[in-house]
C-alpha cells in the first residue's frame, strides 16, 4: 500500500490487535502464538469487509476496532501479566 493508503494499514493493524486480545481472552492464555498470530485473519477480514470501503468507512471501522481492542485489553492484560508476557 502506498502512503495515501495509510488509513487502510491502520485499520488492518487495529483488526489484528482486536483479534489478538480476543484470542487471549477466549483462550485464557497469553502464549506468543495466541498473542501474536499470523496476520492472515486480519488481512482476510479487511479484504472481506472493508477493501472497497470509502475513506470515512475505513476511519469509522478503525475507531470501532480500536474501541473493541481497548475493551478486551482490560481483560487480556492481567492474563498476559500473569504469564509475564505483557
Amino acid at each position: 500500500m502506498g502512503p495515501r493508503d495509510a488509513h487502510k494499514r491502520l485499520l488492518i493493524q487495529q483488526i489484528y490487535r482486536a483479534e489478538s486480545m480476543q484470542r487471549i481472552v477466549e483462550a485464557q492464555s497469553c502464549e506468543c502464538a495466541t498473542r501474536y498470530p499470523p496476520w492472515d485473519a486480519a488481512e482476510a477480514e479487511y479484504r472481506d469487509r472493508y477493501a472497497t470501503g470509502e475513506y470515512w468507512d475505513i476511519v469509522e471501522a478503525t475507531s470501532e476496532s480500536r474501541r473493541l481492542a481497548n475493551e478486551l485489553r482490560k481483560v487480556a492484560k492481567p492474563i498476559c501479566e500473569a504469564a509475564r508476557n505483557w
